[in-house]
């Protein structure tokens, strides 16, 4: 294949079977989740849940029993009353940075990880093209945030359930529900903590397209992250803050309400659609343009 081949954005038409991508997508998988960057990243997430509870539960040991939450915030505080309050506190606690940081190292290297180690090149000459390539490391990486947010959800209620009682809880606006109920509240907040981090999968696949250095586009993706969560904070910006793909991430708190808010929930995913279309759009034109030479 002589280098202008390589270069020409134009796909020839090549008939692929619906069977030949799907084998493609596992294929993605099992190489993405076998990784022992992944596997680390996934341990890593699944021992924050494990950290919070003992944490409280070490904190609340002595004031539990005065009727005492040791000073907390009152959501922490509600995890003494019921261990499904900790899948709640959990997920709060790695969205704003360990759950986006796991998104980006994979997404960053999706595709540059690939040219790094020059097997990018082996990749386009299977009859998939360009375009489902991409399609497919996407769907990979959304697929990453979904396994990674149940993989915390799951730790955290298992912690809570070993370490805590278990029952009906009482919701942010103070109303009773059954404990199967709560559960389901649990599937739906683990949902939308995935939904959300849907455009951070984009960006990182974007910058992924934009470098042949897979440590590179995984630091510039975590580097973007960082930035733009700091920006969110600055009250001088707060006319450019609901645009930030970060500003509505912890608004599954109110899938915890009674009734449920929903304002900021369809915010939050409308934005996040919002990204994923830019920058997806942003790394198929990159990506199809591209001169892959090694």
């Amino acid at each position: 294949m002589s280098r202008a081949e390589m270069a020409d954005p134009v796909e020839p038409v090549r008939p692929v079977s619906p069977l030949w991508t799907l084998g493609l997508l596992r294929n993605e998988l099992v190489t993405t989740f076998r990784r022992w960057r992944t596997l680390a990243l996934l341990a890593v997430l699944a021992g924050v849940p494990v950290l919070v509870g003992i944490a409280v539960k070490i904190e609340t040991g002595d004031g539990a029993s005065h009727g005492g939450g040791g000073g907390g915030p009152a959501f922490i505080s509600q995890i003494t009353n019921n261990g499904l309050f900790l899948v709640f506190t959990a997920l709060a606690a790695t969205l704003p940075f360990f759950l986006p940081m796991a998104i980006g190292v994979v997404a960053g290297d999706a595709i540059a990880g690939e040219a790094a180690s020059g097997t990018l090149r082996y990749l386009l000459v299977a009859p998939a093209g360009r375009s489902r390539l991409l399609l497919t490391k996407y769907a990979t990486v959304v697929i990453f945030c979904l396994a990674a947010t149940l993989v915390v959800a799951v730790s955290a209620l298992t912690v809570g359930a070993l370490l805590f009682p278990l029952g009906d809880l009482t919701t942010i606006s103070g109303t009773q529900i059954s404990f199967a109920e709560g559960l389901g509240r649990a599937l739906l907040i683990a949902l939308a903590v995935a939904a959300s981090l849907i455009g951070v999968a984009a960006l990182g696949l974007f910058v992924s397209t934009m470098t042949s250095s897979g440590i590179a586009a995984m630091a510039t993706t975590v580097g973007l992250l960082i930035t733009v969560q700091i920006l969110d904070q600055i009250p001088q910006l707060h006319a450019l803050q609901p645009y930030f793909f970060s500003h509505y991430w912890l608004s599954f708190a109110d899938l915890m309400r009674e009734p449920v808010y929903w304002d900021d929930l369809t915010k939050n995913l409308g934005l996040q659609a919002l990204y994923a279309a830019v920058f997806g759009s942003a790394a198929w034109a990159r990506f199809t343009a591209k001169d892959i030479t090694a």
